[in-house]
């Protein structure tokens, strides 16, 4: 581990140097420490987010709508202000400074559930918490990109996202253990949260440098449009809003936000999945927050091998690869299958479809946005796949509602299998050339 400076040195020169090497073997300092900070994070975000369910279902009464509703802001707020963090971190370089703000942001919400005890109240709350995470995802993965070699991009972000994993798997495994000793079982989880997240934040402000240098062409996206090196410095895209809308005319972008969002439409809630098998299986109260453990657990086993895979045979091949797996588990809960396997083979398929989607997604689309855009153009294909799972946790808490939870289910794996052939025919033309550098 190391300290960062405020001009982002030694450790940036040391990203922009392992990235002109072309050693495929090294993954950036840069990584590591967001790494880092994602594992902390997420061990205080996974606390809350392995009781809410519970916590809003049972303790507060709410149906399955209410709670779609509230699902839906928690996991689909953030894409409104995706656009803007993306815009202001390419401005000028801000990469450090807007993720700062948004996990700033999410750990000053955790304390305010304790005193949030009604549905304005709580989804007013979770909206500022899913503010702070669109603030930062962009700016975070812009700076993984930058720091590491085209060609090794899905193994830097598989690296990162199995950190974060871990955290996952201890978030939920330290709400297990708190409510098991605490009294005021709840109020103890978002309490401990908040602590971990701010530590979360000081290791950001710490360790992770504030600027990461261009590595030049060997550093850089090779985007359509993107000038060479050496070009003028008027023809180099400067950040605004308008210049972020205009990477939807580069056809790789296009296709790879329409196809995200496609997919998104059919890509059912986590918490919804951990109710199904809850209803399944009779899964008691008390064990509800372990039920996200099998899912990390199979994230943190596959999310590097299957980036080292992505950057090998193709990266959009392995994130359709990651629906399929979706649908079986989907299938498998539809089934009527009574094994004690099917919770881990339905956990294991959940966590396997993230592995093969969430970083891959971002590492092809680095491939087609120039530089200075980055932030802007990985927040452009995250804001459709978050406004897409916002309407997927909406209309999946209203068909539960209306038609019970296995009709419901039936139907998303229905429209997941017809918007997996639409994403099929919408795969970027040069996708080969994008995931194998």
């Amino acid at each position: 581990m190391y300290v960062a400076d405020s001009r982002g040195t030694p450790a940036a020169a040391t990203d922009a140097a392992r990235a002109r090497s072309g050693r495929r073997s090294a993954i950036a300092p840069t990584v590591f420490a967001l790494g880092t900070v994602s594992l902390i994070t997420d061990v205080s975000s996974e606390m809350v987010t392995a009781v809410l369910p519970l916590y809003l279902v049972t303790g507060l009464g709410l149906s399955p709508l209410g709670f779609g509703l509230l699902d839906g802001v928690y996991n689909g707020f953030s894409a409104l202000v995706r656009l803007v963090g993306g815009h202001l971190a390419d401005r000028g370089g801000r990469h450090k400074a807007v993720a700062v703000l948004g996990y700033g942001l999410s750990a000053l919400c955790k304390p305010l559930l304790l005193l949030a005890s009604s549905l304005p109240m709580i989804g007013a709350v979770l909206a500022a918490d899913r503010t702070g995470k669109g603030l930062r995802t962009a700016p975070r993965d812009a700076l993984i990109s930058l720091a590491s070699a085209p060609e090794a991009r899905g193994r830097a972000f598989g690296v990162h996202r199995a950190m974060d994993t871990a955290g996952a798997m201890l978030g939920p495994l330290t709400a297990f253990l708190i409510l098991r000793q605490a009294a005021e079982g709840y109020d103890a989880v978002f309490t401990v949260s908040f602590c971990v997240a701010a530590l979360g934040v000081l290791v950001l402000l710490l360790f992770v440098p504030s600027r990461i240098p261009l590595a030049g062409p060997a550093g850089r996206a090779p985007a359509a449009g993107t000038p060479a090196a050496g070009a003028p410095a008027e023809a180099v895209p400067r950040p605004s809003p308008k210049a972020a809308l205009a990477l939807l005319h580069v056809r790789p972008i296009r296709q790879l936000t329409l196809a995200a969002l496609l997919l998104g439409l059919a890509t059912v809630s986590d918490s919804f999945v951990y109710l199904l098998l809850q209803h399944r299986l009779g899964v008691p109260d008390r064990w509800f927050a372990l039920l996200p453990l099998g899912t990390a657990a199979a994230f943190l086993l596959l999310a590097v091998p299957l980036g080292r895979l992505a950057d090998k045979v193709g990266r959009w091949q392995v994130f359709l690869g990651g629906h399929a797996a979706l649908l079986l588990a989907y299938v498998l809960l539809l089934t009527g299958w009574q094994s004690p396997a099917l919770p881990f083979l339905t956990l294991a398929l959940h966590g396997g479809f993230y592995a093969a989607t969430d970083g891959v997604l971002m590492a092809a689309a680095a491939g087609s946005v120039p530089a200075e855009l980055r932030s802007s153009g990985l927040a452009l294909i995250q804001t459709g796949q978050a406004l897409a799972r916002f309407a997927c946790s909406i209309a999946f808490g209203a068909a539960w509602t209306a038609w019970g939870d296995r009709t419901a289910l039936g139907t998303a794996a229905t429209v997941l299998t017809a918007c997996a052939v639409g994403a099929f025919l919408l795969r970027p033309s040069n996708s080969p050339k994008e995931a194998r550098p």
